[in-house]
């Protein structure tokens, strides 16, 4: 850019001599005469348009929001051998745990998850009172670790060493003390053993199936690795019921002993059908696995009988389960269950469910194979099988295992494409869902309302609702269930259960439908959407790295929209404050005074009517608002459709909080 007009005109000495002056701390005499009060004191940048305040980038996670050249995170792999005894519901079980350490750190110690713990009389959160620590007779909630060891292989063949190690348990953490430090790429082994009981209530529960035995959703059930990450070392938040979790990625062998006359599904590929099934069950899988029709693996005339056993089955059967690159393992049993299964894609649809189900879950297997297919539009899904089983957990989601129930097979589908959804958030983008559970509960029930609307097409009315993230449904609750708490506050820290499981859940599916529907163009959002869970597959993504990939995928930035929508509670209010109108040489001009009356910015949608009864609309963008909280905008067009009538959010898609100022009607009369 060339320099103004009178300082190109100076002369070169001239410029030389002013230079001089100022460098020996002098003056012309006009600028020592000017009044100090003409000098502003420095102000902060309050734009609602400036850049967010989101950490450093670094090598480890990039400004793009890409993990950087160095990212790392830890591996956990498990081997696990568990029996349960369904007189007591105790789980027992031995577990061998390898922890790879791919940090720059030297461990000393290793922090574990027990969340078997929660609810326990003897925690430190029992005084507060828990959901999970209702009295149950015979029932009493906590852990007991029976061996902890560090196991190393002997030399030249030798046996393995043992070595007991040191815990310490706080609550639903384990803290546990190292017998040599573990340094950057080195592996750590540990043998523990351990038994607790499983609750009738909770994330994993049972209930009674008649005179047959009990069923059960196992979860949370071993003691699992915590998160040690680049972002916060070890992640040691307690369990206390709201908060979900945050998991190491790692392969699983999973050997589980029930009574014989159990059926169980699990998280993984079956390794032993040989073994627990009869020739007549392998067929019907066989022939499920090239089916995109559903077919019945275990019949309501099977339940109970010898049919479900393979030749010479003793009192109990082992079934042996491998998942490769998974973040937990849940499992389901009973002695009842209904078995149907079809595919897609070469994936394993599966559904579990009583016989006193079959009217609403005829077609779960169908369900869950039409959800996967949609949701495979954000990642292609990665695994071998999908599973939804009944059960009294109602709701939750494991690796390539779904708890689910509901009263209609349309309340059903919405459960079962929920919880398969969460397949792609947590279980594949493996965010933190205890302190961000927007990152998958708001990302989940953002993609419900394709799978939704996809198989019932013509129920307009359901996918208008919180559950789907409709801006109506939004506005309306909002109204009616004040005060309100920023998106990024932690569930459990939420002072009320009602906005904080929304905060989570319906609101973060709002604002990315306003922002994929009214912000940006679609396409160009689903794209930067996939581009993100592609980065983040497998990882470990935080809040800062979704938001900047989002920008990065979008070309845009989009700080004003993160901020108002997710660290803060700020609010929109649009309005038409007048309409000045003047006719000329056959044309109206009309000059629109609008108006941002809240801390939200956004695009300004407009409608038009002129007097000749047509209708046009225009869309400014949010740099409308650059300048300031005020802004004209000038509409030209014939005498004839001079407007008449001007209204902003013509289709009420906005989060506007009052719309009586949102429209303008000529004057009537001359």
């Amino acid at each position: 850019m060339s320099a103004p007009k009178s300082a190109r005109h100076l002369p070169f000495a001239t410029l030389l001599s002013a230079l001089a002056l100022l460098l020996a701390g002098t003056a012309p005499a006009s600028a020592q005469q000017s009044p100090a009060s003409t000098v502003r004191p420095s102000t902060a940048d309050t734009s609602p348009f400036r850049d967010l305040e989101l950490p450093t980038p670094n090598a480890f996670r990039s400004a793009s929001g890409m993990p950087g050249p160095m990212y790392w995170q830890q591996r956990a792999d498990y081997g696990i051998r568990a029996s349960l005894d369904t007189a007591t519901h105790t789980i027992h079980g031995e577990e061998t745990l390898t922890y790879t350490n791919n940090s720059p750190d030297t461990l000393r110690y290793l922090w574990l998850q027990v969340d078997m713990n929660i609810g326990a009389p003897d925690g430190r959160m029992a005084p507060l009172g828990s959901a999970f620590g209702r009295p149950e007779p015979g029932f009493q909630a906590g852990v007991t670790i029976e061996r902890l060891d560090a196991v190393r292989p002997g030399r030249k063949g030798a046996a393995a060493t043992r070595t007991p190690l040191t815990y310490r348990i706080n609550s639903t953490m384990m803290r546990v003390t190292l017998d040599r430090p573990l340094p950057p790429k080195g592996v750590a082994r540990l043998d523990l053993a351990w038994h607790h009981q499983i609750p009738r209530q909770g994330r994993t529960g049972r209930t009674k199936q008649g005179t047959l035995g009990w069923l059960y959703q196992v979860a949370q059930w071993y003691p699992r690795m915590a998160v040690y990450d680049d972002v916060r070392g070890w992640n040691i938040d307690q369990y206390i019921g709201s908060g979900e979790f945050y998991l190491e990625y790692g392969d699983f062998d999973v050997a589980i002993t029930m009574p014989a006359g159990y059926t169980v599904t699990a998280t993984g590929t079956l390794q032993n059908p040989m073994e627990v099934l009869p020739a007549s069950i392998r067929a019907r899988l066989a022939t499920a696995a090239h089916a995109d029709t559903i077919v019945r693996i275990i019949t309501p005339d099977e339940v109970g009988s010898a049919a479900l056993l393979p030749p010479r089955a003793g009192a109990t059967r082992t079934w042996r389960w491998r998942a490769e690159n998974v973040r937990d393992f849940a499992w389901a049993t009973a002695p009842n269950y209904l078995w149907d299964a079809t595919s897609w894609n070469g994936i394993l649809m599966q559904a579990f469910y009583p016989p006193e189900k079959l009217d609403i879950w005829r077609t779960a297997a169908d369900m869950t194979r039409h959800s996967v297919m949609i949701h495979s539009r954000w990642f292609p899904y990665p695994y071998p099988s999908a599973v939804s089983a009944q059960g009294p957990v109602g709701g939750m989601e494991y690796p390539m295992m779904t708890f689910d129930d509901a009263e209609n097979p349309v309340e059903l589908y919405y459960t079962i494409a929920h919880e398969q959804g969460h397949e792609w958030y947590p279980m594949i983008v493996g965010s933190q869902e205890r302190l961000y559970p927007w990152m998958d509960e708001g990302f989940n029930t953002f993609i419900d309302w394709f799978a939704f609307r996809d198989r019932y097409p013509a129920d307009t009315l359901r996918v208008r609702s919180l559950e789907f993230g409709w801006m109506g449904s939004w506005m309306e609750f909002l109204a009616h269930n004040p005060p309100e708490e920023p998106i990024m506050v932690p569930q459990d820290r939420e002072p009320s259960g009602l906005m904080g499981g929304w905060n989570a859940y319906g609101r973060p599916a709002v604002g990315l439908h306003f922002l994929r529907r009214e912000v940006v163009d679609s396409a160009d959002f689903d794209a930067a959407f996939a581009e993100y869970t592609r980065r983040w597959a497998f990882r470990h993504p935080t809040p800062a790295d979704f938001f900047r990939s989002m920008n990065d995928g979008l070309g845009e930035n989009l700080s004003w929209f993160w901020r108002s929508w997710f660290f803060r509670t700020d609010h929109l209010d649009q309005a038409v404050d007048s309409v000045k109108v003047v006719q000329a040489n056959g044309q109206a001009t009309a000059r629109v005074f609008l108006s941002n009356r809240q801390e939200m910015v956004a695009p300004v949608e407009i409608e038009v009517t002129g007097a000749d009864g047509a209708s046009r609309r225009v869309k400014l963008p949010v740099e409308a608002w650059l300048r300031g909280d005020a802004t004209v905008w000038t509409s030209r067009s014939p005498a004839a459709a001079t407007p008449v009538r001007i209204v902003i959010d013509p289709q009420g898609v906005y989060p506007d909080v009052d719309r009586s100022n949102n429209s303008w009607t000529a004057p009537a009369g001359p």
